[in-house]
């Protein structure tokens, strides 16, 4: 990234230094292909996930409503799951005259593809489900979801910002139409991220004024962040799979020894999740109190997804789940990552337990209010 602050040119000029500024965009978006196993053409760079997961949504659903001429009838598919950035799209398209369908959601946060194939119809233009969720780690079958969504001539797009390099993707394989990615989930710079859109499929961009990005994003690129996120899928490709069994094998220590404290339950669907996350409630324990008192202690953790920080309303993805508000409201959520090591897992645990303690001993009620 320092390298490419040197480089000032700007990358769509054609002299040398817009030349050699354009040489580190490219570099970099083969890197971003290569871990997603995508060609570097149908990469698109944008100011990190949540413009990316609008451009996809709005993009690939008024593209394909102007395709089928389906009006103000036209029918997109999602669930209650998704991340905010996805729900925000979907709300501007409701604006837009789109009719949105929500799967059902298993009580731990399962998708079945049996539910998507009885909500499709001949109006829906798009589906888009996440690959990973990002509170409680589930990673869903987006292969047999993509393949359900094709068979009635729907797009499909996948928010995987939670899944790029932490678990293996590849977008070919997945079947997916278009897929969002972001640098700072796995290990890159903030404010930068890409989609995938596959060959072939119209996309309308959203940003006008400029013929970047293939006319799909107008605007001229973060040469240096962009840098950053080729750097960063370049260490993830080389490191994932042994990363990822590492971070599973502190997951469950961390998981197991949560668990063991009275009343403690997890949310989220064990079988197939990402390594890194763990979603666990203490009942009788306000989840705002206990991520405020870890905080203090000086262990990072959440109630949520961060785009929601600061929101006293209780998770809308354990809502979806069928959990009553009060219980979602003892929900907190851990992440780790490669860095992260055993020794702070088990002072982590211990400081749990103590905050836990502690807030049960103030008689907090499950607002997190004392």
């Amino acid at each position: 990234m320092l390298e490419a602050l040197a480089e000032w040119g700007n990358p769509s000029s054609v002299h040398a230094l817009g030349r050699r500024a354009r040489a580190i965009i490219e570099r970099a978006r083969g890197d971003v292909a290569g871990l997603v196993g995508a060609t570097p053409e149908d990469i698109v760079f944008t100011s990190g996930g949540t413009e990316g997961d609008n451009l996809a949504v709005r993009g690939l659903a008024l593209a394909a409503r102007q395709a089928k001429r389906s009006g103000a009838g036209a029918h997109v598919v999602s669930s209650g799951l998704e991340h905010p950035a996805v729900r925000g799209a979907l709300a501007e398209l409701r604006r837009e005259g789109f009719e949105l369908q929500d799967l059902p959601v298993g009580p731990h946060g399962q998708l079945d593809p049996a539910d998507l194939d009885r909500a499709l119809r001949d109006e829906t233009v798009l589906v888009t489900l996440q690959l990973a969720n990002h509170e409680i780690g589930n990673v869903y079958p987006l292969a047999a979801l993509a393949a359900a969504a094709h068979s009635r001539g729907a797009l499909i797009h996948t928010d995987a910002v939670q899944a790029v390099g932490r678990v293996p993707v590849d977008v070919m394989s997945l079947g997916v139409d278009a897929a969002t990615l972001s640098a700072h989930k796995l290990g890159g710079p903030k404010g930068v991220g890409a989609v995938f859109v596959r060959r072939g499929v119209t996309m309308h961009g959203l940003v006008a004024g400029g013929h970047q990005e293939r006319e799909r994003r107008g605007g001229t690129e973060n040469v240096a962040g962009i840098a950053g996120f080729g750097a960063a899928c370049r260490v993830a490709r080389a490191e994932l799979a042994q990363a990822g069994v590492a971070v599973a094998k502190l997951r469950d220590r961390l998981e197991g020894r949560l668990l063991a404290i009275s009343g403690a339950r997890l949310h989220g669907f064990p079988p197939s999740r990402v390594p890194g996350t763990t979603n666990v409630a203490f009942a009788g324990a306000g989840g705002e109190l206990v991520m405020i008192g870890l905080d203090l202690e000086g262990v990072c953790v959440s109630t949520g997804a961060a785009c929601t920080s600061g929101s006293l309303e209780p998770s809308p993805v354990l809502l979806a789940m069928g959990l009553p508000a009060a219980s979602a409201r003892e929900a907190v959520r851990f992440s780790l990552g490669p860095e992260n090591t055993e020794a702070e897992v088990d002072g982590a645990v211990e400081l749990v337990q103590k905050v836990v303690a502690r807030v049960r001993a103030a008689g907090s009620d499950s607002r997190g209010r004392t």
